[in-house]
């Protein structure tokens, strides 16, 4: 946070913190830049301008929406298995559950939201 007087703090803006947290979701689960612009819906050259902090999430379109169940989805993961390269892992392993890899299902937004519900119920079991 920027402090423009003593006591006094500036909120950082939710386009910024949400475009941020996307950007060391995807470097963290190891997923590329042209599947993250996948996911978004966006252009992999949006997402580079992401990554470089020249663009950030505009909260009115969908991107703002699938980055939000990109993070939440990367947070239950990790709440569960606690490490990167578990998270990795299984990302990339076949479920049976889920009937696919989650890596090939987060493509589409049918299967993003499958992933999401599927880690929240299993993270509500823990």
């Amino acid at each position: 946070m920027a402090v423009i007087s003593p006591g006094l703090a500036v909120r950082p803006e939710a386009a910024s913190v949400l475009s941020k947290a996307v950007a060391r979701a995807a470097e963290q689960l190891n997923v590329s830049r042209a599947l993250l612009a996948r996911v978004l819906g966006v252009s992999p050259a949006t997402v580079t301008r992401l990554y470089s902090g020249d663009y950030v999430l505009d909260q009115g379109r969908k991107e703002w929406e699938f980055a939000l169940l990109f993070v939440r989805a990367f947070r239950a993961l990790d709440s569960i298995v606690g490490n990167e390269s578990s998270a990795r892992a299984w990302l990339n392993s076949e479920n049976r559950a889920l009937n696919g890899r989650p890596v090939d299902l987060i493509r589409s937004t049918e299967g993003l939201v499958r992933v999401v519900q599927y880690l929240d119920a299993s993270r509500g079991l823990v």
